[in-house]
């Protein structure tokens, strides 16, 4: 496993993110263990999550799970560096949610973060993230109730998710000037047939010193040889949901039968390609890659060691060619 400095912290962390959304919706506790188990041992250290992951009456049923792992012992919590977000509300459905439980007041930060902790069986969140932006919650209340948990060693680390370029600079200039140290990771969707992160997302957050962690690499499967799945009748995550509408498309298929096309030429692996790419591109920590068996992530962990070609590098950039910087990208 490679390693990389997480943003413009001394903490290090592998080059590939342990996704955990499928432990407990589709995948069991005891595979939800073997996984673990297996990406700890192939040297991925780092692990994402959320409180609302287990989805509808099972949310925090994720967080139960590693934290039911942390309890075997063995270096498994020492080894780790966890991260963790809050932001939606925690009732089974989101009818009738009660004021105050959700989004990120400091008295939401604080029940969040203390039910997190019980969940996880654990004393302490190496990366604690804004699952999303609180359009009505200033910065200097939630850097207020950020600060606090930190000096009580409750958390260490904050990072966002699904953050505009603007709303970073704004956190962090608000972190600047009450002298905390603010934002140091960003959550976003970014991969090859979504890179309009790099518009503005990206350039922010390496403007102000945040690692980059991409989420859905694969686009929900779409990246992940969908066409080729489909052929051959196999289950496929393209069959639903963002990728089935981008299939749909006919520009897009064609777009997605080139990319196929063009690894089978070079005797590639779709999924492992598109993982690789970003493993190039500048301004990223590492993807965050969510198995559903081991054999899924034995597939990810060679992605790491795959090298690709300038040649082919150009190609994949003909094929789904990037927005360009901003503001030339929409400015002429």
């Amino acid at each position: 496993m490679k390693y990389t400095q997480l943003g413009r912290t001394g903490l290090k962390v592998s080059r590939l993110v342990l996704g955990t959304m499928n432990f407990g919706p589709q995948t069991d506790e005891a595979e939800s263990h073997t996984i673990m188990d297996a990406a700890l041992h192939a040297g991925i250290n780092f692990f994402d999550t959320a409180n609302v992951y287990g989805w509808g009456a099972n949310k925090g049923r994720t967080e139960e799970i590693i934290g039911s792992w942390f309890a075997k012992g063995g270096g498994r919590r020492d080894k780790t560096v966890l991260g963790t977000k809050l932001y939606a509300n925690m009732a089974p459905s989101d009818d009738g949610v009660w004021p105050n439980h959700d989004k990120l007041s400091a008295l939401n930060i604080r029940r969040s973060v203390d039910a997190s902790l019980k969940r996880l069986g654990t004393d302490y969140i190496d990366l604690y993230q804004f699952h999303h932006v609180d359009r009505d919650t200033p910065w200097d209340e939630i850097w207020q109730a950020i600060d606090i948990l930190v000096q009580q060693g409750k958390i260490l680390y904050v990072g966002s998710s699904n953050h505009a370029g603007w709303h970073i600079a704004r956190a962090n200039e608000t972190a600047a000037r009450r002298g905390s140290y603010g934002l140091v990771s960003e959550q976003c969707l970014y991969n090859l047939a979504e890179r309009r992160a790099e518009m503005e997302v990206i350039p922010a957050a390496q403007g102000y010193g945040l690692g980059v962690i991409p989420w859905s690499p694969l686009h929900g499967g779409l990246l992940g040889g969908a066409l080729r799945k489909e052929r051959e009748g196999g289950a496929s995550r393209s069959g639903t949901g963002r990728s089935a509408d981008a299939l749909a498309n006919s520009t897009i298929r064609a777009q997605i039968q080139s990319y196929e096309d063009l690894l089978d030429k070079h005797g590639l692996e779709p999924g492992e390609v598109a993982l690789a790419w970003l493993l190039t591109r500048p301004g990223v920590t590492g993807p965050i890659v969510g198995p559903r068996t081991a054999d899924q992530l034995a597939s990810a962990l060679r992605a790491v060691e795959l090298e690709l070609p300038d040649e082919l590098l150009a190609s994949l950039d003909e094929i789904f060619p990037g927005p360009g910087p901003s503001p030339e990208a929409f400015a002429w």
